[in-house]
């Protein structure tokens, strides 16, 4: 095997890794909530536990090149914190609540659609209708919405069965949850993509002037931990509730916050680094199947039929914006390599008319 073809294995690995870590912890996630782990001592341990993972990596490995952090910049972090931690953590753990993982992951496809809208609005990426991949990128995110909000509004019928004890339940034995509580539970991880995707967005610009991102990713997470704890007597003020009570709450703790928020943050920068963003965003929804077929057998998670109707959606939605965003970035390339050769020919016969 060449070394090119060796480079590609091991990128597809690690992004099939990164998959199945974050997979494992929406279903790690949802099964500490099961054993009665407070929903704020689970976020406060989740980042106090990744940071102290985070923090020495990024203190030695970027210590010569980290910029000086101004009171802007200081500024700047704390907006990104209020989103990438406080709001969306917090969104997402209320969502869990009343949702399954894997509603939770489909909703999840939905995050490129809603970062290229944002950007959009901000300027940050351009829309052109009168091109194809323009007009695929529109299309693509109204697939997407219209997905996610076919997940929320339509339950549908059950798919499949639960077996519990020795006994399978039919679907038709089993009680769905209340409407209302559904659809809360999908509204909140909607409020939760569009506060990652908002964290995603407003990155762009600091990372420009900040672009040490594993220091950046460490002082989020402190940033973040000391905004939860100002907030976590108003959500849960029992001492009691704050206490780890078995190994299982400690090992779902653990994993919430070193494998899934250290390690795989820092294995999603690698593979970025390697492939570039759209290649890792192409198996997200692999994550979708992982995270059914874990809590299918672990949690016993029940599947219906406007989740699949939903989901498919989704991810055509999510290709066509993906399919659009690679075809733009040829077009860009080769506009590119266009104008340096144009600019290089106009060289020469400047040059030679004026020896």
């Amino acid at each position: 095997m060449t070394e090119g073809a060796m480079e590609k294995v091991k990128l597809v690995a690690g992004v099939l890794v990164l998959e199945a870590l974050i997979a494992g912890f929406h279903v790690v996630s949802r099964v500490a909530l099961d054993m009665g782990v407070s929903k704020m001592a689970f976020l406060v341990y989740r980042n106090a536990s990744a940071l102290a993972v985070v923090a020495p990596f990024a203190y030695f490995l970027e210590k010569k090149d980290r910029p000086p952090v101004t009171l802007h910049l200081m500024a700047e972090f704390f907006i990104l914190t209020v989103f990438g931690i406080t709001f969306t953590q917090g969104f997402y753990i209320l969502g869990l609540y009343y949702l399954s993982p894997t509603y939770v992951s489909v909703i999840q496809n939905s995050i490129p659609a809603i970062t290229f809208v944002m950007a959009s609005c901000l300027r940050l990426e351009q829309v052109n209708v009168k091109t194809g991949y323009g007009l695929a990128k529109v299309v693509g995110t109204l697939l997407t919405i219209a997905g996610a909000t076919i997940v929320t509004l339509y339950k549908g019928i059950p798919l499949t069965t639960h077996l519990v004890g020795n006994h399978i339940l039919k679907s038709t034995d089993l009680v769905s949850a209340p409407e209302f509580t559904w659809i809360a539970g999908c509204l909140l991880i909607l409020a939760n993509c569009l506060g990652l995707s908002a964290w995603m967005v407003l990155q762009v610009p600091v990372l420009k002037k900040y672009p040490a991102k594993l220091s950046l990713f460490a002082i989020i997470l402190a940033m973040g931990l000391i905004q939860l704890l100002a907030v976590a007597p108003f959500f849960d003020n029992d001492i009691m509730r704050w206490k780890v009570h078995s190994g299982g709450e400690l090992l779902s703790i653990l994993y919430a916050g070193i494998v899934a928020t250290g390690l795989a943050w820092s294995l999603k920068i690698w593979c970025i680094n390697k492939g570039g963003p759209l290649f890792v965003a192409v198996f997200q929804p692999l994550q979708t199947v992982m995270v059914a077929i874990m809590a299918a057998v672990f949690l016993g998670d029940q599947l219906y039929s406007g989740g699949v109707i939903g989901a498919v959606i989704i991810v055509i939605g999510l290709y066509c914006v993906l399919w659009a965003k690679s075809l733009e970035k040829k077009d860009v390339c080769n506009l590119e390599t266009e104008e340096r050769l144009t600019t290089h020919l106009l060289d020469e016969e400047c040059t030679s008319e004026n020896p």
